[in-house]
């Protein structure tokens, strides 16, 4: 399998929350839920530490097992890192750092994957592409949203109906009727998108947070047949640019209402996967 991956941080100012890493076999990728301005996580490490040490910990659940369950490594690895902070930190606080989570891992005959909250997984077949999402954060979210999406991008009112909208957000999180993300609660995996593909059928796939998907399911300008033909001509760092140069015509946030005017973006793109999952 060939790998291209491509990350940015949402400004040059901010740690970059999402993580992405990969082995001759495996895939991970996590979008960290970031903590506003003028919030609090109860934790002494971070949004970007938490991602980091849950990713590594996950890549290393499923490097090491050729016949690993992604839904069973993301709760033991969920466990692992609370156990990592739970002594320092308020693992109980409402803001405690958590992950969207994608996971693609090969076995002999088909590409398993793991699709937790809103980052997205994409798989040509051929021609045909499967988008695989878990729309259940966007779903709560949407009746959420519509007060800070009425407001201009990058005023203070904004910001501070966008803090009120994550914080109102957080009561959803992690429960039956709401939606569910990596955090402390090893539950949570238990309530991933899960499944197989088989191998035959797969042409390429590409794993994005929600800051890189934006071209094509908030934006709308660009459908996933030619997601996929960019990323084939030019690579992840293409896209990344469309990505931004979208959000830089779009400054206010009035034509496409959105939390963050630039979020983190990171993608992952296997091509070849026949060739090196396993044969």
């Amino acid at each position: 399998m060939l790998i291209s991956l491509a990350t940015a941080p949402a400004t040059r100012d901010q740690p970059n929350e999402d993580f992405v890493a990969a082995t001759t076999d495996a895939v991970v990728l996590l979008d960290g839920v970031g903590t506003p301005a003028g919030s609090h996580s109860g934790c002494v490490h971070g949004v970007a530490w938490f991602v980091r040490e849950l990713g590594m910990t996950l890549l290393g659940r499923l490097a090491g097992d050729d016949h690993a369950n992604l839904a069973a490594s993301l709760a033991d690895a969920i466990v692992h890192v609370r156990g990592l902070h739970e002594r320092t930190c308020d693992l109980s606080h409402a803001g405690t750092p958590s992950a969207t989570v994608l996971a693609v891992k090969q076995t002999a005959t088909t590409l398993d994957y793991l699709v937790l909250a809103d980052s997205v997984l994409a798989v040509d077949r051929g021609g045909e592409v499967q988008v695989l999402t878990d729309p259940r954060e966007a779903e709560i979210g949407r009746e959420l949203r519509r007060h800070m999406d009425s407001l201009i991008g990058g005023t203070a009112e904004h910001v501070a109906a966008h803090r009120e909208y994550v914080e109102r957000l957080r009561a959803f999180r992690n429960r039956h009727g709401g939606f569910w993300v990596a955090g402390t609660e090893p539950e949570a995996a238990a309530e991933a998108v899960t499944g197989p593909v088989p191998r035959g059928d797969v042409r390429a796939a590409a794993l994005l947070s929600d800051g890189a998907s934006r071209l094509a399911d908030r934006f709308e300008l660009a459908t996933w047949a030619e997601v996929f033909k960019t990323l084939d001509a030019h690579g992840p760092e293409a896209l990344l640019r469309q990505v931004r140069e979208a959000e830089d015509s779009d400054p206010a946030g009035t034509k496409w209402p959105r939390g963050k005017l630039h979020d983190d973006a990171t993608i992952a793109y296997c091509t070849r996967i026949n060739s090196c999952f396993g044969v």
